[in-house]
């Protein structure tokens, strides 16, 4: 139970982050760093897609095909 807290918790505060209410004003790298500076958006993104994957959905394959064949044969 109190995994499950914590989960929503860090869910909620990555897609606070990502939204981005303060307009750019709270940025834990600035932007326009070269290399480093969408590192903070990568994170958040990445705890997100965790946080979902915990409770079971899985954005990341959603795109992926269910039967498994990556192409369609054709006769």
């Amino acid at each position: 139970m109190q995994k499950n807290i914590v989960v929503i918790a860090v869910g909620i505060l990555s897609a606070l982050y990502l939204l981005n209410p303060s307009a750019g004003l709270f940025e834990l790298i600035p932007d326009n760093i070269p290399g480093i500076g969408n590192l903070d958006e990568a994170t958040a993104v990445f705890l997100l897609l965790s946080c979902l994957r915990y409770f079971g959905i899985d954005i990341a394959n959603i795109f992926r095909r269910k039967n498994g064949r990556d192409m369609v044969e054709k006769d």
